[in-house]
């Protein structure tokens, strides 16, 4: 299975969407368009997964920058998570230390 990345996507693009301008090139086996947890609405982003690399690279140079719903969409292969950067927001400086220290004023 080779997942590929799709992004800038518009918020009314659907699965069945996505799984026919995939389909073109080849079989799709899974579509998935992410969503945010407390809204639910789509986060304009979404993963393809095709069986075969040769019909996966044909997709992505044929649907990479092509208008879909509006919108440029980018398709590029999907990268495991190990290798995406972290996104972790560092603590405030000084919260440490607050502890039983607070309100004094």
């Amino acid at each position: 299975m080779v997942k590929l990345f799709v992004g800038n996507l518009s918020f009314e693009v659907t699965d069945l969407d996505l799984r026919s301008a995939f389909a073109v090139y080849g079989p799709v086996s899974s579509v998935e368009i992410v969503n945010d947890r407390s809204s639910g609405e789509s986060r304009g982003f979404g993963f393809v997964e095709m069986p075969g690399m040769k019909q996966a690279m044909i997709a992505v140079a044929g649907l990479n920058g092509r208008e879909l719903r509006g919108r440029s969409i980018n398709v590029s292969l999907a990268r495991p998570r190990s290798e995406a950067p972290a996104r972790r927001i560092p603590a405030a400086p000084g919260w440490a230390v607050v502890g039983s220290g607070r309100h004094r004023w």
